[in-house]
């Protein structure tokens, strides 16, 4: 059995098939996979929290005697409006310059943090959960996201008392709206496509989960040429991500089949990560469109490193696909963090999850919806095919994932859990897969089993999910 610690995110594309069980991503007391997140207005997404974050982080990356400046960016939910305005009290209390972006996607913010030089970029997002959560997902000035070391040195900064630490009367910092961000965003996602293709010519249903790019990504398709069908374009602060959005495409494929499109798109509720429904209406998650942007970029000789960076959780029909075509696949722990730093470490340019995170790093930093889907569109487009023929690269291995609540506890520390997990990789042996970890958002432990036999994983994932349930009661 492979482990996967803290210490040891990453693990080169296995040679034969083989058993994960990930370390616990909860073992932080504020961070997690993707930032801070939890239920709003709660511990730790509070005020008085975000005020301590913003403080904190604030004096993390502050160097020299300039005015050091942060910006900030948010979704649609109504709790955002509350931490925001708890982080600018932080960070200008520590003497830095906020810049508020408004709702925008997480990549505009990673984008325009290295854009406007700041030394710190923010995003108030819970992704793709419900409104009742919030979080705060934070950026170097280079626009990647924090690592581990330095998340640790801004939690051990936010249980201290950094009133000594205050700016004096003279130096705090000011908040001002930046205005333009759209189209600065805009232009930017619409250059990542290459100039020879246009989208005209086809008909888009787009789904922005009532979300951070319900402006930007209808206008930026609009802009390309093509016919526009918009949902989930009427946030209200409580309907991010209802029945709508990548997380759930039904509404989507729908539509998609309703009014006749080539395409359906559908992001989360902060955008950085993207689904596709084919005109037939059938969903094609992220493995495929890696698939889709690989086999291109490699074609034309513009994918780097030989291959592209997944998670332990990405199907091993997408493995076995890419060896078709003598590509490789590295596997990372689960967060597109993780996969950002096994891209920069050895020099790819093409990795995601299975989710929908694509990152592409000729263009971004961090996973980015709209212009995943965009290189997915010039593809369609350049070889003049249907979606469905385009984006159904492999047929994927069955894979089955449960997940099982935990209030308390270390249910995989558990003899009877173990025994079951024992005997699972017992069972798989060769044929199959086995990855259980902690969520690095939520209460959870993800159970996931994948083989060619369905049964079998079946099978497997119930007694482990059983032995769990059991202990996490």
């Amino acid at each position: 059995m492979l482990g996967i610690s803290d210490n040891s995110r990453t693990q080169e594309r296995p040679n034969e098939l083989r058993s994960v069980v990930s370390g616990d991503l909860m073992s932080k007391r504020y961070f997690g996979t993707d930032g801070i997140r939890g239920y709003a207005n709660r511990f730790p997404m509070t005020p008085d929290v975000a005020m301590k974050v913003g403080m904190a982080a604030g004096l993390a990356f502050q160097r020299g005697d300039y005015k050091h400046r942060v910006v900030i960016g948010k979704d649609t939910r109504l709790s955002g409006y509350m931490l925001e305005n708890a982080m600018v009290a932080g960070f200008t209390a520590v003497g830095m310059n906020v810049f508020l972006l408004g709702p925008v996607p997480t990549p505009a913010v990673a984008m325009l943090t290295r854009s406007m030089r700041a030394d710190i970029g923010v995003m108030i997002s819970a992704s793709h959960n419900a409104y009742h959560d919030n979080g705060i997902k934070l950026f170097g000035p280079n626009g990647y996201k924090l690592s581990d070391e330095i998340e640790s040195r801004i939690e051990a900064m936010i249980d201290d008392d950094l009133t000594p630490r205050l700016a004096g009367n003279g130096d705090i910092g000011r908040a001002t709206r930046v205005e333009g961000v759209h189209d600065r965003y805009i232009e930017f996602a619409k250059r990542t496509l290459p100039r020879k293709i246009s989208l005209e010519g086809l008909r888009i249903v787009v789904d922005c989960s009532n979300g951070a790019a319900y402006k930007v990504a209808p206008a930026a398709l609009w802009e390309l040429g093509a016919e526009v069908v918009e949902i989930g374009t009427e946030p209200n602060g409580v309907n991010i991500n209802l029945d709508c959005g990548s997380t759930n495409p039904g509404n989507l494929a729908r539509k998609v089949m309703e009014v006749r499109a080539d395409i359906g798109i559908a992001l989360d509720g902060d955008a950085d990560r993207v689904i596709i429904v084919d005109e037939k209406g059938k969903v094609i998650d992220g493995d495929q469109l890696m698939a889709v942007v690989a086999d291109s970029w490699n074609k034309d000789n513009r994918l780097t490193s030989g291959g592209i960076v997944t998670t332990i959780m990405s199907n091993l029909g997408l493995e076995r696909y890419l060896q078709s075509i003598n590509l490789s696949m590295a596997r990372t722990a689960v967060g597109d963090r993780y996969v950002v730093e096994h891209m920069r470490a050895h020099g790819y340019n093409v990795g995601g999850e299975q989710s929908g995170h694509i990152v592409l790093a000729d263009y971004a930093t961090t996973g980015d919806g709209l212009v995943a889907a965009l290189q997915v569109l010039a593809v369609v487009q350049s070889e003049g095919k249907k979606v469905s023929e385009i984006c159904r690269r492999f047929e994927p291995v069955p894979q089955i994932l449960e997940n099982v609540h935990f209030d308390q506890g270390k249910p995989l520390e558990d003899k009877t859990v173990i025994a079951a997990i024992d005997h699972g990789n017992s069972v798989l042996a060769k044929s199959g897969r086995l990855v259980i970890r902690p969520s690095g958002t939520e209460p959870l432990i993800r159970v996931m089993a994948e083989g060619d036999d369905q049964a079998l994983i079946r099978n497997v994932v119930d007694d482990i999910v059983g032995a769990l349930s059991a202990v996490a009661a």
